[in-house]
């Protein structure tokens, strides 16, 4: 197999695995299974946490998700319970309740 040949196969394995992932993470996103929800990042993160920690008065950030319809963020309070604070797309404050399986340490 001539050097060319083989660097051709070897981007075209690199291009359909890299492919298989990202297909496989959005539908992980999408499907409403929530063993794979995926975390917020950057200024959708910094949102919803600010948004979260205004209404539950303080505490920390365990654990951030993408819901259907908007983010849900955890948020661990001194007193040990977590409280899961549920948002809209626009980071306003749709619901919360008290998270009954508590913080089981893993970020999940």
């Amino acid at each position: 197999m001539s050097p060319t040949t083989r660097k051709f196969l070897t981007g075209a394995a690199l291009t359909a695995g890299f492919a298989a992932v990202g297909m496989g993470v959005a539908g992980a996103a999408g499907s409403g299974d929530d063993s794979e929800d995926a975390a917020l990042s950057g200024t959708a993160l910094t949102r919803a946490s600010e948004a979260a920690l205004a209404e539950t008065g303080g505490g920390e950030v365990a654990d951030s998700e993408v819901e259907e319809n908007g983010y849900e963020v955890e948020v661990n309070l001194a007193d040990g319970r977590q409280i899961e604070v549920q948002l809209d797309a626009n980071f306003a404050v749709v619901g919360s309740s008290e998270n009954d399986e508590g913080d089981d340490g893993n970020g999940d």
